[in-house]
């Protein structure tokens, strides 16, 4: 049987069509290509299918932004060979029995238990980092599964960790990186109106394929960078002689995220960080007190003081006093957004970051971005909604809680200079004291 496919592959795409490696990464600049691509490379893998019960995924950052993107381009390149369409569940059954269906990470729990023959990520700059190695990299085990990496760079961040081992190890990976200079795929007058309209990051990320151009509209991307630069992003251990807080920031329908941090002489080591979406305040409570930590304080935000009804009455900070005691809890004081982002801001640079347990956290401060505002073309100060938000709202409770503390810029105490064999004095303590002496004398 003879089957015409309604699909002409672009030149600059062909290698990927022809790949034979189980990894692939594509970088590719805006308006390439890459999404109908990837519809018709994944149905000619599901056409071609030969093992039982498969199953092939398209992953886009948000479910309605697979709806939006790729939906109504699967149920058009594949119609020839189409037996079944599920619209609510975006699933399309081929005539050899094969499903292919659209997910989102933002609800990456609806992909735990499914075994995938292959998956295509489009846009992985936008995901949350631990989807792959928690839910979707599994998921490909018992039917040695092929995945596809796919976006345009957006800093430093999990997409181009793949991008680094890709390049590291040809022997494993497919790469194809497509700047809007070599690809030939746009007119050179538009790439000049581009660059005429856009910043020169902006241009470089968008359409060059640059991972160190800074992520547009970033609130902190300058901090973080330097955060990084500096080494400050690294193996960071709990100091056990140490107290240690919490920030949180409490999601009633959606993620909850809690820094866990120890400050030492005007350094913040975050030393932890969780995330989750609905759990209750039981089982958050049970995460916290299964963590090695001596407790200080926990700093929660403002609204935990609400009282709702589902909960009998009781607010937050009252659900948790049951657990924690509430002499362990406080309320942070209320700033506006763009206070806190300030605060944020002015305590980076005495931060010290955990980057395997925070690696999630960091992500997403990383990516904490302001709304764009499409009519006007430019940045709103207001911070977008997505995944960042929760994590990036629970370090501001932890930044206004440590430039609240009275502690928080308290130089170290002084030492009791004494004679006789309990000395323990230092020549450098000797030398402050002198010095100190000197000052005073001189007032």
């Amino acid at each position: 049987m003879h089957i015409e496919m309604p699909y002409e592959p672009r030149k600059a795409f062909m290698p990927f069509h022809n790949r034979t490696k189980r990894w692939a990464c594509i970088v590719a600049h805006r308006r390439a290509g890459k999404t109908v691509a990837a519809v018709n490379d994944i149905i000619r893998a599901g056409i071609m299918y030969k093992g039982p019960n498969g199953l092939f995924g398209y992953v886009a950052p948000y479910m309605n932004q697979a709806r939006r993107i790729a939906w109504d381009y699967f149920k058009h390149y594949s119609e020839p060979i189409t037996k079944d369409t599920n619209e609510s569940q975006m699933t399309i059954t081929l005539i050899n029995g094969v499903k292919i269906s659209l997910f989102g990470a933002d609800n990456a729990d609806a992909m735990r238990g499914l075994g995938f023959s292959g998956l295509y990520l489009d846009e992985y700059a936008d995901f949350r980092p631990s989807v792959f190695g928690n839910i979707l990299r599994p998921s490909l085990s018992d039917k040695n599964g092929w995945c596809v990496f796919s976006g345009t760079p957006k800093g430093h961040n999990a997409f181009y960790e793949v991008y680094r081992r890709a390049q590291a190890d040809p022997s494993d990976w497919f790469l194809l990186r497509l700047p809007a200079s070599e690809s030939g795929l746009l007119p050179r007058s538009e790439l000049a109106a581009a660059q005429a309209q856009l910043s020169p990051d902006q241009y470089q990320q968008e359409y060059e394929c640059d991972f160190s151009s800074a992520v547009a509209g970033a609130f902190f991307g300058r901090e973080m960078n330097e955060a990084e630069n500096q080494g400050r992003i690294t193996t960071v251990p709990h100091d056990p002689e140490l107290g240690t807080y919490t920030a949180w920031d409490l999601g009633y329908r959606d993620d909850t995220a809690i820094w866990f941090y120890q400050v030492v002489r005007g350094e913040i080591r975050v030393i932890d960080f969780y995330a989750v979406s609905g759990a209750n305040i039981a089982e958050l409570a049970e995460v916290v007190m299964g963590k090695p930590y001596r407790y200080v304080k926990h700093n929660l935000p403002h609204d935990a003081r609400a009282k709702t009804l589902a909960s009998g009455g009781k607010s937050v900070i009252e659900q948790l006093a049951h657990h924690l005691g509430l002499a362990n809890l406080a309320i942070v004081p209320e700033l506006s957004v763009q206070d806190g982002i300030q605060a944020v801001r002015a305590m980076l640079p005495r931060v010290w970051f955990d980057a395997n347990k925070c690696a999630d956290g960091i992500e997403a401060l990383r990516q904490y971005q302001r709304e764009y505002d499409e009519d006007k073309k430019t940045f709103r100060q207001t911070p977008r909604h997505d995944w960042c938000s929760h994590p990036a709202d629970a370090f501001r409770m932890l930044a206004i809680a440590w430039r609240s503390e009275p502690t928080a810029q308290r130089p170290p105490e002084s030492r009791t200079l004494i004679v006789g064999p309990e000395n323990e004095v230092t020549l450098n303590d000797m030398w402050a004291v002198h010095q100190q002496q000197s000052r005073r004398a001189r007032i």
